[in-house]
């Protein structure tokens, strides 16, 4: 059996190991393939969502029947996305307070909602590519709402039974073709303009998802400060609200904002280059890590 708090919190992780992708769970430096524990669990994050509490309580039931060899080392495996291919990329614009698109004191009457394509999807420690046909790469940090049940029209008492757990997620943008037009889709849809991870932590670990300190670096030099409380629109509010328009689905994923720039990020501003290193680190979730690189047409 594994010593007394390695079942402290559930971190699911989407991982590769002898060129098979496996669904995991993530204890310090070591990860459960939680199929080879327990038949019964899906090897696919979302099969396994869409599995519902079942599932969760299996993998549970997994990580406290595993013997310590049962865990792989992480180092000898190739963390992916944990969730590789989302159905929806929903993401929540101008959600902080100090970060809107209007006067600072007047507060939106209804979300900015855009979306980013599945293409964007990279993992932590993967590569952001900066592509040759822009020069204006920028970071944005936000803290990503994993769906783990399908829904429509769901109301807000009722809400967060849709949500499965959390994640980070780095809103990367090209802004000079954001700028071109005021829809926003494609200066965020390069491939890699979507790092997630590093983990799904499930939601029971993060009993107030609203009081998280979130911070940004770049080179270790912070750009972005701020805490969940100060989001505009809550996290119940965003799936009901979304889902008044489309039903949501398990792994779907609602990017709830990001907040401004710290002023010395500000002015001037710096736009990321090959070499750079983004740390995203959101309280109780983790670090999600990665690094600048050319074009892979360099």
């Amino acid at each position: 059996m594994l010593p007394e708090g390695y079942l402290d919190n559930m971190r699911l992780v989407t991982f590769k190991y002898h060129n098979e992708v496996r669904l995991g769970a993530q204890r310090g430096k070591l990860i459960l393939d939680l199929n080879k524990a327990m038949p019964a669990i899906p090897a696919d994050i979302l099969l396994f969502l869409a599995k519902g509490a079942s599932a969760l309580e299996l993998a549970r039931e997994a990580l406290a029947a595993a013997n310590a060899d049962a865990f792989i080392p992480e180092n000898d495996v190739t963390l992916l996305a944990p969730i590789p291919r989302p159905g929806k990329i929903l993401c929540i614009g101008h959600n902080y307070a100090g970060h809107t698109s209007s006067n600072k004191n007047e507060l939106p009457e209804y979300p900015n909602m855009f979306c980013k394509t599945a293409n964007t999807i990279i993992a932590h420690g993967q590569s952001i590519l900066i592509p040759h046909v822009s020069n204006q790469v920028d970071y944005e940090a936000e803290m990503a709402v994993i769906i783990g049940k399908r829904g429509y029209e769901i109301t807000e008492p009722e809400a967060m039974d849709y949500v499965v757990g959390y994640s980070i997620f780095n809103d990367v943008s090209a802004r000079d073709y954001q700028k071109r037009s005021s829809q926003w889709l494609l200066g965020k849809s390069f491939d890699t303009f979507g790092p997630l991870g590093p983990a799904l932590v499930t939601k029971d670990e993060i009993p107030d998802p609203h009081c998280l300190n979130l911070e940004l670096t770049v080179n270790h030099v912070p750009k972005q400060r701020t805490n969940t409380r100060d989001m505009i629109f809550s996290i119940p509010f965003l799936v009901s609200y979304l889902s008044k328009v489309m039903t949501l689905d398990p792994g779907d994923i609602i990017v709830t904002g990001t907040p401004s720039r710290l002023p010395e990020a500000e002015n001037p501003q710096r736009f990321l280059e090959a070499g750079d290193v983004v740390n995203i680190t959101i309280e109780k979730i983790g670090t999600l890590t990665n690094t600048m690189a050319a074009s892979r047409l360099d």
